[in-house]
């Protein structure tokens, strides 16, 4: 009993010398505070295993048969078209441009179509993919519109002609692209090869013709007034964009018919882009601009 005690009563001796809460805190808040010198210490240099690189992505090969049954149809379907329009620097030009441009834009309608059917039965996630089709076909309009400008539709033969072909080839991509939106996309990167090649030597070969001639009113309203979010929607893989992150100040002043056939050689050459990344990495963005490359075939392992 007098060992409780004593425990006791040195438990409430050294309670009584213990320094309050109270006293502490005002202690420290009395107490004068020194500056305090961060001293910077440089981590070591990082190690060859230390750094992670990503892995470069590797495009997608189109199998051969498919690749070759692609090319030989677009490519079958070109030629026919230059030889009952041959490029001479003439009027006429202007109607080969209407027909190439009525059909080049029709695969963009049969994506959107079957995109709207899949997201109908409840899939979703193809915004992105139905936006910049949406915007791709806008820009072909345009094309189109302004080649009807210049009098390539004036023809009701070439009328024809053209809502034929573009009519056969609607279903027909709708029912690839249906099946394989790969496949569908390669038949759309030959044909804007196709044009991008066709304007391209256009303009290296009546340059001078071209600059003598005034810009559409549709080429000025598209490509100047109008607001740029749709042209600048289908620019997916560009370097250089303005200090609002967009990619409308790459089109020049437009001077000429000169300047107008350049913009349009140019949109074709965006659209051949983002094909080729849809095709080789299912992606619209899926490597920069310098970096994009034709559609190969896969070599058969026979």
């Amino acid at each position: 009993m007098m060992k409780l005690v004593s425990v006791f009563t040195l438990i409430a001796s050294a309670s009584a010398f213990a320094p309050s809460r109270t006293a502490l805190n005002v202690q420290v808040a009395s107490a004068p505070t020194r500056p305090v010198t961060a001293i910077h210490v440089a981590s070591p240099p990082p190690t060859a295993t230390d750094v992670q690189t990503s892995p470069a992505k590797v495009p997608e090969m189109m199998d051969e048969g498919i690749y070759t049954f692609n090319k030989v149809l677009i490519d079958t379907v070109y030629n026919v078209i230059c030889f009952f329009y041959p490029v001479k620097g003439t009027k006429r030009d202007f109607a080969r441009f209407y027909v190439l441009e009525t059909v080049a834009r029709v695969p963009y309608f049969a994506y959107l179509s079957v995109l709207h059917l899949r997201e109908t039965f409840g899939e979703r996630a193809l915004g992105d993919n139905m936006r910049t089709h949406y915007a791709e076909a806008d820009n072909e309009l345009h094309h189109l519109l302004i080649m009807e400008s210049l009098g390539g539709n004036e023809s009701p033969v070439d009328r024809v002609l053209a809502q034929t072909m573009a009519f056969g080839y609607y279903w027909y991509v709708i029912a690839v692209y249906f099946f394989s939106p790969p496949v569908a996309y390669h038949l759309s990167e030959l044909i804007e090869d196709h044009a991008f090649e066709t304007y391209d030597g256009y303009l290296t070969n009546h340059a001078d013709m071209l600059k003598a001639l005034p810009v559409p009113a549709i080429a000025t309203k598209y490509y100047v007034e109008d607001n740029p979010f749709l042209f600048d929607l289908f620019c997916t893989v560009k370097d250089k964009k303005d200090e609002n992150g967009d990619f409308s100040a790459r089109r020049p002043q437009l001077e000429t018919l000169y300047d107008v056939f350049v913009n349009v050689r140019d949109d074709e050459k965006e659209h051949w882009k983002t094909l080729c990344n849809l095709v080789q990495y299912g992606d619209m963005q899926g490597v920069e601009n310098k970096m994009v490359q034709p559609t190969k075939a896969k070599p058969s392992e026979n």
